[in-house]
């Protein structure tokens, strides 16, 4: 990976998704482009000069150093350009991570959030355990969803709301209400279910292993929902202005996780100070991997990045 040097003529640097690759690949003249996407991820718009002259307002910005095409689709194009037919908005919609709603998690003190992979790690209680680290004294911490029962009150949530986040709004466009969502997340480490633990069939996996889920809002949907703004308190949500959707889900650890340790001694490391079991004491030799679920609005491409962390005792 590298920067492209942007203070000449600029280089168009393109590269094909793996999708059209494999298209490509097959020499059967089914590869065609009819999509593309741009983004700005290097742009720092507050370089935009007001004090100079109008020729080098922004001369900064455009002679900003951009990225080299890659392909790594985890990292590439966090913030997409989009066209919009109004004119006249002064605020867009934004994603923000609800932990006050009830029943949503919260990121534990080291920022984020731990997915307990089996029962051992997450409450043993019944046995007389002394290894669990997702109970304190009384009750589950915060921050540490169970990856394995998902279809219950124990599990925990994870919550994005969709809105303008200002108090200046009252309303947002209806061609700004976010109805759809693109979830991404390491198909190795656990995958998406519902709050009530159903599964989501016909998602995707790439060739570094990341899983691509899309959500479009049905009648009775158990992912999308549409809060009357009415009903909705300061209490519930962290986004000042009026809340257009919220997005919703739980983590279910995969079967690699819970059975073997082989992706935790290849990609993960261990910990024995970081957390402790319900009476407060150490727990040696924690395993721990480190990944990021990526959850994307279609409509506005506003992306939010959730630190997710799977252990195992």
């Amino acid at each position: 990976m590298g920067f492209q040097d942007n203070s000449g003529d600029i280089i168009l640097d393109v590269v094909l998704t793996d999708e059209g690759r494999r298209r490509l690949a097959k020499g059967d003249r089914s590869f065609s482009i009819v999509k593309f996407a741009l983004g700005d991820d290097e742009i720092n718009y507050s370089l935009f000069n007001t004090g100079s002259t109008t020729a080098l307002q922004d001369l900064s910005i455009l002679q900003t150093p951009i990225l080299e095409a890659f392909t790594n689709n985890t990292s590439l194009m966090k913030s997409k350009l989009l066209s919009l037919s109004n004119s006249n908005l002064l605020y867009l919609p934004v994603l923000k991570l609800n932990s006050i709603a009830p029943n949503a998690q919260t990121v534990q003190t080291d920022g984020n959030f731990v997915v307990c992979v089996d029962k051992r790690t997450f409450d043993d209680r019944a046995t007389s355990g002394t290894e669990a680290i997702g109970y304190n004294a009384t009750t589950r911490k915060d921050g540490f969803l169970y990856g394995l029962d998902t279809g219950d009150s124990k599990g925990g949530m994870i919550r994005i709301d969709a809105g303008i986040d200002s108090d200046n709004v009252s309303e947002i466009d209806e061609s700004l209400i976010e109805t759809s969502f693109i979830v991404e997340m390491d198909s190795r480490l656990g995958q998406l279910v519902s709050t009530n633990g159903t599964e989501v069939p016909g998602f995707t996996v790439d060739d570094d292993f990341i899983a691509t889920y899309s959500f479009t809002r049905t009648a009775n949907d158990s992912f999308i929902f549409r809060p009357s703004q009415e009903s909705l308190k300061d209490s519930d949500t962290p986004i000042d202005g009026p809340v257009a959707s919220y997005f919703q889900f739980k983590i279910r650890s995969s079967q690699d996780l819970r059975t073997s340790n082989f992706l935790f001694d290849r990609i993960g490391s261990t910990t024995s100070t970081q957390y402790q079991n319900r009476a407060g004491s150490n727990v040696s030799n924690v395993k721990f991997i480190d990944s990021i679920v990526r959850v994307t609005g279609r409509t506005t491409g506003f992306a939010v990045d959730i630190p997710v962390r799977f252990v195992k005792v």
